[in-house]
Parts: C-alpha cells; sequence; structure tokens
C-alpha cells in the first residue's frame, strides 16, 4: 500500500515537471500550445483528486499554482488581459482540485457505509442461519422426546395388557402342577410353561425399562427462554392456519428448577394443540406472571389462551387420560405427557374452556426462593 502510494506521487510529480518545463522551454508566441500545455495541469490534479481525495486534489492544484505562477509573472508580464485569464486559471486549479476531491471522498465514505451495512448484513445472515439451524435441530429433539415419551406410554398399557393374563397363566399352571408327580411328562410340560411365562414376564419388564424416561437432569431454566424457542417453532405453522401468536412477558425475569427439554416438550404440546384447535382468523396468547400462594411463596403461571372452538364438558373429564382424543388423527397422548411433565416438576396443569369461546391451559411452577429476578424480561 505504502509502495502504491509512493509510485502515485512520484508519477504526478513527474507530470506537473514535465508540464512546466514545456511551459518554460516554449516560445511565447506559440499560444495555442501553451494553451494546450495550461490545459494539461488539469490531469494531475484530477488524479490527485481520485487517488488521494480531497487533500491529495487540494495539495495537487496549489501545488500546479505555485509552478505556474512565476511563468505567468516573469514570462508574460506588461501584458493584462493575459495574466487576467491565466489568474482566472489558477483559480479555476484550485476549485475543480477541492471539489473532484470532496466528491471522491464522499463517494469513498459512502462506498465504506455501505460495505459495513453489507458486512453487518452478512454477520446477521449467518447468525439467523445458525439459530435456523439450531431451530431445526431443537425440533427434531423435541419430536423424538414426543416418541419416546409416546412408547413410554404404549409400553406401560401394553404391560399391563400382557402381565395380568401372565399371571393368570402362570397361577392356572401352578395349579394344575399338583395333579402330576415329577417324572410325569405333563408335569415337566408344566415346568417348562412356568419357565416360560417367567421369562416373558422378565422381557416385558425389560422392555418397560428400556422405555421408561430417564430422571430428570433438574437445573435452573429460564421460563421464558423456553416459551420463546416454542414460539420460533410453532410459528410457522401458525402463520400458515392465520392464526395470531403473541408471547407477553411477565414484568421480571422468572427462574425455576426443571428440565428445560421436558418442559420445553410440555409448551410444545399445548402449543400445538391450541393452534390445531383454532380456525383461521383466530389467536393465540402465551402469558407469564408472578402470583402468590397461600403458604406465602411464589408460582409462575403460564397460560395458553386460545380462541378456538373451545371443549365441552363431557371430553374435559377425560381430556387427560393417555389415547383420548378428539381428533380424527391425534394420538390421544399430548396433554397426558404435558401433566406428567409439569407435575413432575411439582406443578399444576389445568384446563378453562368453554364452546365457541376458546380454551385456556394454565400451568403452574413453583419458584425457588432465589428464582424471580429483578432484572427486566427481554
Amino acid at each position: 500500500m505504502k509502495t502504491s502510494t509512493n509510485i502515485r506521487i512520484l508519477l504526478l510529480t513527474l507530470f506537473i515537471i514535465a508540464i512546466t518545463l514545456l511551459h518554460y522551454l516554449t516560445p511565447l508566441n506559440l499560444h495555442y500550445l501553451h494553451d494546450i500545455f495550461q490545459r494539461l495541469y488539469y490531469l494531475p490534479i484530477i488524479l490527485a483528486a481520485i487517488w488521494f481525495g480531497l487533500f491529495g486534489g487540494l495539495a495537487c492544484s496549489l501545488t500546479v499554482s505555485i509552478v505556474y505562477a512565476p511563468h505567468i509573472l516573469f514570462q508574460w508580464g506588461g501584458h493584462l488581459t493575459i495574466e487576467l485569464e491565466k489568474y482566472l486559471e489558477i483559480v479555476l486549479y484550485n476549485v475543480v482540485g477541492c471539489v473532484t476531491g470532496l466528491l471522491v471522498q464522499r463517494e469513498r465514505e459512502r462506498s465504506v457505509e455501505l460495505q459495513k451495512t453489507a458486512d453487518g448484513l452478512e454477520l446477521s445472515f449467518k447468525k439467523l442461519q445458525a439459530q435456523s439451524e439450531q431451530i431445526i435441530a431443537i425440533e427434531a429433539n423435541l419430536r423424538r422426546a414426543e416418541k419416546l415419551s409416546t412408547l413410554g406410554e404404549m409400553a406401560a398399557v401394553l404391560a399391563h395388557e400382557i402381565r395380568n393374563p401372565l399371571g393368570s397363566i402362570r397361577g392356572t399352571a401352578e395349579i394344575l402342577k399338583d395333579d402330576y408327580n415329577p417324572g410325569d411328562p405333563k408335569y415337566e410340560f408344566i415346568e417348562i410353561q412356568i419357565k416360560e411365562t417367567e421369562r416373558l414376564n422378565r422381557v416385558v419388564e425389560d422392555f418397560l425399562r428400556m422405555a421408561r424416561p430417564l430422571p430428570s437432569e433438574m437445573a435452573r431454566c429460564r421460563v421464558q427462554d423456553e416459551l420463546e424457542t416454542v414460539v420460533m417453532l410453532v410459528a410457522d405453522d401458525a402463520r400458515k392456519r392465520q392464526v395470531s401468536l403473541q408471547l407477553e412477558s411477565a414484568a421480571s425475569d422468572v427462574i425455576v428448577r426443571a428440565d428445560g427439554e421436558k418442559l420445553r416438550q410440555a409448551f410444545l404440546n399445548i402449543a400445538i394443540n391450541a393452534l390445531q384447535a383454532t380456525a383461521s382468523g383466530g389467536s393465540l396468547t402465551i402469558l407469564t406472571s408472578v402470583c402468590g400462594v397461600e403458604d406465602g411463596s411464589n408460582v409462575c403461571e403460564i397460560r395458553f389462551c386460545d380462541s378456538g372452538c373451545g371443549i365441552n364438558a363431557a371430553s374435559q373429564a377425560k381430556i387427560f387420560e393417555p389415547f383420548y382424543t378428539t381428533k380424527p388423527d391425534g394420538t390421544g397422548l399430548g396433554l397426558a405427557i404435558s401433566r406428567k411433565i409439569v407435575e413432575g416438576h411439582g406443578g399444576t396443569l389445568e384446563i378453562e374452556s368453554a364452546v365457541g369461546v376458546g380454551t385456556t391451559v394454565i400451568i403452574r411452577l413453583p419458584i425457588p426462593l432465589d428464582g424471580a429476578m429483578n432484572s427486566p424480561a427481554i
């Protein structure tokens, strides 16, 4: 960069010296040549302005004025009309240098600003891309967690349905075994039946242990962060359904002790149900607040309020039963799993609904003594 600057300064200097020598060495009676040389000074002035901006253009025009002035005074002296014309040319040199340099400098500043804007947009795009990838990963984890929870619920039901007949088969076989003596072929067959029944029972127990959710990893969890993630995950579905989606934060940050991933899964199940129950043009509003309870402690209250079709009284009585659903393609596990998660965190989940008005799902989670922060919600 420094070498390039030095080369440019050297070129401008040589250009000015060459033009000046032509002025001083050319006879005065060749007016047309002096007019040409006089105009040639604009070339180094404009180049200096383009290369070095306002100060470069002004410095070059002043240099030209200084080297050109003696030519006017000593070689053209006594010709007042000619001198005025050439003095005016010196003024124009400086005007052209200043104006050109100023325009170039402003253009460069504008280019720098545009480059900064472009860099900022590129950085924002990269952040947005990273957030999108993170959201996709979170959604995949949530879907996987929901499938595992569904597997656990199904495993519990299947185990109940299988283990009861197994118990009956074993009991019947033990009764029949008393009618035969050891060594009898039928006695051996009954022994085999009892052993196989025990083996099948152990298989069911092993399957239950595998499908049962792992213990929750409880830690400090900011409720607002989990709700914001859920809103991002369902925002596209809300737009497609033309449902207004809003998140209204509490007046202060709320920290609970929870497994953030499982809590997020419960919130997501409720939000998806609310969107599916809300017609086009409706709304889903999520509100958070801090409320006091009778024992003097505080709870975080999260409300999912939709303007959907509502739930009748008969359905409300069964809404938390596994596999009960009013949707043709539903599994009937979403609310059951959500309530199980909330209750596992020491909280409660309630539903208030009226047909034709809408539904409000209310979650209350206990707040530790140091859980309510005084900083404004973000």
